[in-house]
């Protein structure tokens, strides 16, 4: 395996003005936060609200939304070879047109049934318009300057839910769930659709040569290829259970709920913080060591969770720790197929390479609370999640060979 950062040419990269759509940075940078603002974080405000009207029960409602996260790691596979092959103005632009009719859908389902095969539509939107094809739109784009525009968008990502936890908030305080999701689908439709099919309208540059290869083996099936995909599966169930577990660890520990809230938000700064340091990182180290460290480091500061009982200030400081581990994580996922096998294919690899990751999200909440009780609490929980970002980090460290760039 080879770092690929500077192997392809300029045009084939787009690395060129001509090729590099200027409007197409600041575009996805404001549909991220939107997508994810009114598609993903908008529902765990609304829940209580929504369940209360209706009398569906969380864990139902809840199930719905885990099917759309489902559905999204499927249809990433598709979605990716089609950006390989065309850009990503059509995908992302009926995406979005998927998005709005979606969530107006939720808005008006007339029963738990109508409720869940909306949000199943709106998994096929979210593989359409969330980070995966951004991310290949910028990595085909930027070429080798790929880390920086990748760290603004992830960056700019990473307000959705500061910028909608709240407004959603404010409306469902004035507004029933049903009206509130309507209000927010005219935002999506507003920002999204627009920016979309206006920002990356720029010509698809032809994909790089693709790297060479001793092996008759396909990339989405070599060893390196199956055991990164398994460690970033570990990697990202342990993480999203922490996050998921993080409030109720808190109170287990002596914190009341609103001190626990911020502990869970100072984490998202930390997760803010992290992508800003993730280009340095990048200069220090090869790709096979900086995927061994950080997997390894969201490891640490699970166990330090787990095993420190207090007191809470030094919790709170492990808890922005571990935001800022998840910020480059996100960003070493971006950057994991193209560092290692090229751009050519990016799109399709990438879509392979997390999609078994977006499953483990998408159940890691749910098996965390269950996990949880026979464990003996939130700290067995997290002890457990820290062997298994362990077991991930040497899974990681046997995909490749360990290099350092002084």
């Amino acid at each position: 395996m080879t770092d690929l950062h500077s192997s392809t040419s300029g045009a084939a990269t787009g690395t060129g003005d001509r090729s590099r759509p200027r409007a197409a940075l600041p575009a996805l940078c404001a549909t991220q936060i939107t997508s994810w603002g009114i598609v993903y974080y908008a529902f765990p405000v609304l829940l209580p609200h929504l369940t209360a009207d209706t009398g569906w029960s969380t864990s139902a409602a809840t199930a719905a939304f885990s099917a759309a996260l489902l559905v999204s790691a499927l249809a990433g596979i598709p979605v990716g070879r089609i950006l390989d092959r065309r850009g990503p103005r059509a995908v992302m632009t009926t995406g979005s047109v998927l998005a709005v009719a979606a969530v107006l859908a939720i808005a008006m389902a007339p029963n738990l049934y109508v409720f869940t095969a909306a949000w199943l539509v709106a998994g096929s939107a979210m593989a359409a318009t969330f980070y995966q094809p951004a991310f290949a739109a910028l990595t085909r784009w930027w070429g080798p300057d790929r880390v920086r525009a990748l760290t603004i968008v992830t960056l700019a990502g990473g307000l959705a839910s500061t910028v909608f936890a709240p407004l959603t908030a404010l409306l469902a305080d004035h507004l029933s769930w049903r009206t509130t999701y309507a209000v927010l689908a005219l935002i999506l439709a507003g920002v999204t659709i627009p920016a979309h099919a206006i920002a990356l309208r720029a010509p698809w540059p032809p994909a790089p040569p693709a790297a060479s290869t001793t092996s008759r083996t396909p990339i989405a099936r070599s060893r390196p290829f199956l055991l990164l995909t398994l460690a970033f599966t570990l990697s990202g169930f342990a993480m999203y259970a922490v996050v998921f577990g993080m409030v109720p660890l808190f109170t287990e520990r002596g914190a009341d709920p609103s001190t626990a809230a911020w502990a869970l938000g100072l984490g998202g700064a930390g997760q803010t913080l992290g992508r800003t340091l993730y280009a340095t990182l990048t200069r220090r180290t090869g790709v096979t060591t900086r995927t061994t460290i950080l997997i390894a480091a969201g490891g640490a500061t699970t166990a330090a969770l787990a095993l420190v009982p207090g007191p809470i200030p030094l919790l709170i400081l492990f808890a922005v720790l571990a935001g800022v581990v998840r910020g480059n994580l996100t960003l070493l996922h971006a950057t994991a197929v193209a560092d290692r096998w090229g751009t050519a294919a990016y799109g399709r690899l990438s879509a392979l390479l997390i999609a078994p990751a977006t499953v483990a999200a998408a159940v890691a909440p749910w098996a965390g609370a269950t996990l949880a009780g026979p464990l003996g609490g939130y700290d067995g929980l997290f002890l457990v999640l820290a062997m298994g970002s362990a077991v991930a980090a040497l899974l990681a460290l046997s995909s490749g060979r360990p290099t350092w760039h002084e």
